[in-house]
């Protein structure tokens, strides 16, 4: 099967690990069809594009569901700690992580294979500006000083 390309901001990072926006019911099943078991959202179920019952869709599907909210305006520690466990926890097993347009979510990847695995290369970076440039708290959550005092840059639009 294709990859679900339609979804907002959808990237394949490996063979295992895939991350987008916020997909809707039809495009959960898609996912789930690409052999993902497990479905990481780090946006708010408060949040207006949010699924009514992201947890009853994916679990309906056969995935695990793991929810790590992350206040855009205050990314943590914790919450990068969090996400690290449940991509620990996964192993190798297939995972799709989003949140609302995939901002959060590049953040977070790039971190964890910059801190993580060790990875530090330019298709990290790329991957991140594909989707946005990080100004302030995100800047700093990546430890980008230079950007901490720059707004937020959107490739193509602001979302």
């Amino acid at each position: 099967m294709d990859d679900p390309v339609a979804i907002t901001n959808w990237r394949r990072i490996d063979a295992r690990l895939t991350t987008s926006g916020q997909p809707d019911e039809a495009q959960l099943a898609a996912i789930r069809a690409l052999g993902v078991e497990h479905v990481v959202n780090l946006a708010l179920h408060e949040h207006p594009r949010a699924l009514p019952d992201e947890r009853a869709a994916v679990t309906a599907l056969g995935m695990a569901y793991h929810h790590i909210p992350v206040d855009f305006d205050a990314p943590t520690e914790a919450d990068f700690a969090k996400f690290c466990a449940v991509l620990a926890e996964a192993g190798d097993r297939p995972l799709h992580v989003h949140c609302i347009v995939n901002a959060r979510v590049t953040a977070f990847v790039t971190r964890y294979f910059r801190e993580v695995q060790g990875m530090a290369d330019a298709r990290e970076q790329a991957r991140l500006d594909s989707v946005w440039r990080p100004g302030g708290v995100w800047a700093q959550f990546l430890g980008d000083e230079e950007s901490v005092g720059e707004p937020h840059r959107y490739a193509g639009r602001d979302y």
